[in-house]
């Protein structure tokens, strides 16, 4: 989300085309998900505190590096082959500490501190990282504007990079029982008595359950198209004579839809299986997917916020819930990391594939037919698959 403010920018301090600014992002992300899985290993290994910390300044120092990829360039040479490789680096750093080991460890480590909570602990955290997905384009825009796009970098390189890596190291602890606690408050009986032992899945396992390959296509076509919709928002939005500023005002509402669905959903999701709340997410992403079609209608702009921002609210407590509702907590890091990969390798699909489009056929509007298309397909598969759960320490 974050990069995708600076698209424009880009294309025009590298001379990149838009579809090659595509295309580094879609080799770089899918270079970033090859070793999500290897990450999720560490997260086992070393705790959620130590690759908390780590990948949040190694975001920062990934952030300061693509501030001057165009100085670096111009130091090289400038030919477009340089400026390519250059940014596919920069999205490659990105992407992988940031949406990919970041994101995935931060989710990890939260889950482990709760269990009869759990969903209602993860729907809050849920309503913060949705919104500020949603947020995210709105504010770096102004900041964009009060120091430039560069500027807006360094900022954003110094929160995460300095302060968040320090805060992590402070305040983070990796599980109750380092501490000398319980989830919950718990007292020991209690947790005997409340949940008998579940032998946690391993990796290999969970890939053998079609129950794996729902949610995961499910939560990575989220990734993929509204991945594009943020990449492209104002090409889009100018494409059917929507100005910039409508592009970059749709991100409120379908914030303000994101917090209510996730409140309401993490409020329910501890008393009621998964399923019902997949089906409801995607039938939520078809609906704004309609209203993208529609987006030159007032109506088809609030559908489309409606949609992807409900969508979204519900997409932040699945992802938070369904591989230790399904698989259990001992390989949670590898298992969540595989599911990681495939959703940034489809995030990064995402851009390139609605970039080709409009290439080829002058519009986006088969791109969004498509993905329209897979979203119908996957909530067939989501209401007839058959969905058992455990809940596991």
């Amino acid at each position: 989300m974050g990069m995708a403010v600076f698209t424009d920018a880009f294309i025009e301090v590298l001379g990149l085309t838009r579809t090659e600014l595509s295309m580094a992002y879609l080799t770089g992300t899918i270079f970033s998900s090859v070793f999500l899985t290897r990450a999720g290993r560490w997260f086992d290994r070393f705790g959620g505190r130590i690759m908390i910390a780590l990948s949040s300044f190694a975001l920062g120092v990934m952030v300061i590096y693509i501030s001057i990829v165009d100085l670096l360039s111009d130091y090289l040479g400038g030919a477009m082959p340089i400026s390519f490789v250059l940014i596919l680096l920069g999205y490659f750093g990105v992407r992988f500490f940031g949406q990919g080991v970041l994101a995935s460890c931060s989710r990890n480590i939260l889950i482990l501190w709760f269990v009869e909570r759990r969903g209602l602990v993860s729907g809050f955290r849920g309503v913060l990282v949705s919104f500020g997905f949603a947020i995210a384009p709105v504010l770096l825009a102004a900041l964009m504007l009060k120091f430039g796009w560069r500027g807006a970098l360094w900022v954003m390189a110094l929160f995460v990079g300095a302060g968040f890596s320090l805060l992590a190291l402070v305040f983070l602890r990796d599980s109750p029982q380092a501490c000398g606690m319980l989830p919950d408050g718990y007292s020991a009986g209690d947790v005997v008595k409340a949940r008998p032992k579940v032998q946690s899945l391993t990796l290999r396992e969970a890939r053998l359950s079609p129950v794996f390959w729902i949610y995961a296509a499910s939560l990575g076509m989220h990734a993929m198209f509204g991945t594009a919709l943020t990449f492209h928002v104002v090409s889009i939005f100018g494409q059917v004579g929507r100005s910039s500023e409508e592009a970059f005002g749709y991100f409120l509402p379908a914030a303000i839809f994101s917090v209510i669905s996730n409140l309401w959903a993490s409020w329910l999701v501890d008393r009621h299986s998964l399923k019902p709340f997949l089906i409801t997410m995607l039938f939520a992403f078809i609906t704004g997917a309609w209203g993208l079609v529609n987006l030159q209608n007032d109506w088809g702009f609030w559908m489309l916020a409606l949609g992807f921002g409900a969508g979204g609210g519900l997409w932040g407590v699945l992802s938070n819930l369904v591989h230790i509702r399904f698989f259990g907590p001992l390989h949670l890091g590898e298992i969540s990391g595989f599911s990681a990969s495939i959703t940034v390798f489809a995030s990064a699909v995402g851009p390139a594939a609605f970039s080709l489009g409009f290439d080829y056929f002058g519009s986006y509007e088969t791109a969004v037919q498509i993905c329209l298309g897979l979203l119908v397909c996957l909530l067939i598969w989501a209401i007839t698959l058959q969905q058992e759960e455990v809940k596991y320490d």
